[in-house]
């Protein structure tokens, strides 16, 4: 084997659309998703390795000093290395693993599973696109959804509604992100949720600081309760037994001792490594060798009109094949990229909307966009919580003056409209 060296690095920077459900639903705050540096390292060889970063949206960017770093040397030298950020690094697995003729996994350890489960993801929607989504999701061969549980929308009526159109089999995520606050909110609402058999697990229903609050959820309801992994630290989790298992995220190297952590404990936990195609494959190749990697991973890939490989990430019945061939084990879609480039720094402006929330008692507040809106208002606890009833709707600019008029008030704080 001629071990090859890195010659170049190239750096493109693409944007890649979202499908529409989720064009309409990710412009509270996360619009610029769709932006990624790809990463493309060619060799004194006819090899090439691919690798990509999410750009407003990752564990750790590519810095200039790494590019300049690896550039004359090998790949392998900086397997494990998550110093080079997320593309970076996926693009030294990829070449690496295609010198020797093997698949990335190979690099990684013993190899303990062929399929790895993955999961649906989705955002807060309305009912009908959520609806919409789990039918596209089943489509594709998916079993399970992450669903994303937001206090303003009437989360178990929406749950209720989802369960009655998907097998029996398959199971929802609830990710509150911390919005009920409290376990004496938490407790008597994840109850009432656990009427349904669907609801599988319930990810940080509260602040994961708060040790006492978790281990009283924990102790109180019967499905499993997940965490991210490092808050609070394991000695706590371990001491005060706040959750059942963990979304496990980052670079190689972390997630590798992270992981090897909860095998120590037998504890699971789900893979979370957000972006297109390409990062799905490197998820894959990790989730494959790691032997507590049982909760359905999530990797986000199809939310976006195109992955970027020409042959995409089969999924049947909740479990996709890791890649064989060398490298990544996927064909890049080197057309696409071309297609979707942009100048890097590249960041989507903001959407022109505003958003409405109302309640059943005829109650109403408006919010401008971003996290400082909708978001940091209800969790500060300005507002009820998954209130029965609550719905939330997109307010478009139509031109008109009460339209500017009410934007240039929400941009000073929330609108209370009177009845």
């Amino acid at each position: 084997m001629n071990t090859p060296v890195i010659r170049d690095v190239e750096r493109i920077w693409v944007s890649v659309p979202l499908k529409p459900r989720h064009a309409r639903h990710l412009t509270r705050e996360n619009w610029d998703w769709t932006v990624f540096e790809i990463i493309r390292l060619t060799s004194d060889t006819d090899l090439v390795g691919w690798g990509e970063t999410m750009c407003y949206y990752t564990w750790g960017r590519v810095p200039q000093e790494q590019i300049e770093r690896v550039k004359g040397r090998s790949p392998f030298e900086f397997l494990g290395d998550d110093r080079l950020g997320a593309g970076l690094q996926m693009a030294a697995y990829d070449l690496a693993a295609k010198a020797l003729g093997l698949p990335v996994y190979r690099l990684l350890g013993p190899k303990v599973r062929d399929f790895c489960p993955i999961s649906w993801w989705t955002n807060d929607m309305s009912t009908d696109d959520w609806l919409e989504e789990m039918r596209e999701a089943l489509s594709l061969g998916y079993m399970g959804a992450k669903l994303k549980a937001r206090p303003w929308r009437d989360f178990r009526a929406q749950i209720e509604a989802l369960a009655r159109i998907v097998p029996s089999d398959f199971r929802f995520d609830a990710d509150y992100n911390s919005f009920l606050r409290d376990s004496a909110h938490a407790v008597p609402y994840l109850l009432e949720l656990e009427k349904i058999p669907a609801v599988a697990f319930h990810e940080t229903p509260i602040p994961q600081g708060d040790v006492e609050g978790n281990a009283a959820i924990r102790r109180k309801v019967s499905r499993p309760i997940a965490m991210h992994y490092g808050t609070p630290p394991i000695q706590t989790v371990v001491r005060d037994e706040v959750c059942d298992g963990f979304v496990v995220g980052g670079g190689a190297g972390r997630i590798l001792r992270d992981a090897s952590v909860c095998a120590e404990l037998s504890k699971p936990f789900w893979l979370q490594m957000v972006g297109t195609g390409i990062t799905t494959a490197f998820a894959l190749h990790l989730g494959s060798g790691l032997a507590n990697a049982t909760w359905p991973a999530i990797t986000c890939h199809e939310i976006y009109e195109d992955d970027l490989l020409t042959g995409g990430i089969p999924v049947a019945g909740g479990y996709s094949a890791v890649p064989e061939a060398p490298g990544l084990g996927v064909e890049i879609d080197e057309a696409a990229i071309a297609r979707y480039r942009v100048d890097e720094g590249f960041r989507p402006p903001a959407p022109d909307a505003l958003y409405r929330v109302r309640w059943p008692s005829g109650g109403e507040v408006v919010y401008r966009v971003g996290k400082e809106g909708v978001w940091d208002d209800f969790a500060a606890g300005n507002q009820f919580l998954f209130h029965e009833g609550v719905e939330l709707e997109v307010v478009a600019n139509d031109e008109s003056r009460e339209w500017r008029e009410l934007h240039a008030r929400c941009e000073r704080g929330p609108v209370r409209l009177e009845r």
